[in-house]
């Protein structure tokens, strides 16, 4: 989203910004868009030394922007670092399903603690709105990521009904897989096929739920303003089979890097730990009280606020709800492969990488 296409313009611009993660994929091109709404100050968390310094060393010309390296289980620094904030974008987790379920206490730790942290650091310095970005994994978990991030949203749900103050607006969103991010499957083929192959692949099966880095981003800063208090957005994505992907790629970057498609093999070697063979971004219970906008599905909080009354009711809402219909990558039909084959043509960036 641009400064331009906002109805809510005003609430844009000269205010200060708290980002967590910014380091990642997603915080890096939040600040990005972030800088067009012509902030008053941004202040930038992350726990990443190395890779906050070189964020730092692109804007090190912006005065405005303030980088600090710290852990958001830290109560204090947290806190400290927030004060002044009227937004704050929590965008730091463990993300990856493997290796979460590897180290699941850190998991819990970063992605449930440290959430809860950022919340109570926000009622603490009077923040006004809060957006914390979750995971398609949330549903139905069947991993310790998904479990840890679907705590965290009720943490957020939880805290916004508890907030006493009319102006503090606490809510979620719900992200696919967001491809060219790192540690997405794109950038893991696209080395693969550099190389030679051959491309490792869980599933052929598996389905997915995909948005770009770009309705990433705007998923946050869009649902940021037209949160009420304690819902979750989700964007109307497409589906996609992974098996498709890898073909895809093959035939679209082999030549590229000097190699035949027919000479890339794809190794399937069986879904990880944790693994879904589909994904989900509403149960069946929320798709009861979803409603539906242009681009995005809103999950109103099944628990209501204690100290106010918050009527959920939205610009151009559409008729079409997903009443007690379930929203997964097994129910929404995958695309195509020539559909994907346009879909990732017309977002060249994600073939062609950085």
């Amino acid at each position: 989203m641009t400064a331009t296409d906002s109805k809510t313009k005003p609430d844009h611009f000269n205010r200060s910004w708290f980002i967590t993660g910014v380091c990642g994929s997603v915080g890096s091109q939040i600040l990005k868009n972030i800088l067009e709404f012509e902030p008053k100050r941004v202040t930038c968390f992350d726990n990443n030394e190395s890779a906050l310094f070189l964020l730092y060393d692109k804007y090190r010309k912006d005065s405005r922007i303030t980088f600090y390296t710290g852990h958001i289980c830290n109560a204090r620094d947290v806190e400290a670092r927030m004060q002044g904030c009227d937004y704050v974008l929590h965008a730091a987790a463990l993300k990856h399903v493997y290796l979460s379920e590897l180290s699941p206490g850190a998991a819990v730790n970063v992605n449930v603690l440290g959430t809860q942290t950022i919340l109570e650091a926000a009622m603490a310095t009077g923040v006004q709105r809060l957006l914390f970005t979750s995971s398609d994994k949330a549903v139905n978990p069947t991993n310790v990521m998904g479990a840890s991030k679907l705590l965290a949203e009720r943490l957020v749900c939880a805290a916004n009904a508890q907030a006493q103050s009319s102006t503090q607006v606490f809510a979620s969103t719900r992200f696919g897989n967001v491809l060219g991010s790192r540690g997405s499957v794109i950038p893991v083929f696209r080395n693969q096929i550099r190389d030679g192959g051959p491309i490792t692949l869980t599933d052929p099966d598996m389905t997915r739920f995909i948005m770009t880095l770009e309705q990433a981003v705007r998923l946050v800063t869009d649902s940021l303003f037209l949160a009420r208090g304690g819902e979750i957005f989700v964007t109307k994505m497409p589906v996609a089979r992974i098996g498709d992907l890898a073909e895809i790629m093959i035939e679209e970057l082999a030549p590229k890097f000097g190699h035949s498609p027919k000479d890339i093999e794809i190794e399937i070697i069986g879904a990880r730990a944790g693994e879904k063979k589909f994904e989900e971004l509403m149960t069946e219970e929320e798709s009861t009280r979803a409603v539906a906008l242009p681009r995005y599905y809103v999950v109103p909080p099944a628990i209501l606020s204690n100290f106010r009354q918050i009527e959920y009711a939205y610009d151009d809402m559409d008729s079409k709800s997903p009443k007690g219909r379930p929203y997964n990558s097994a129910v929404v039909g995958a695309m195509t492969k020539e559909e994907l084959r346009q879909y990732l043509l017309g977002n060249p960036a994600l073939l062609e990488g950085d």
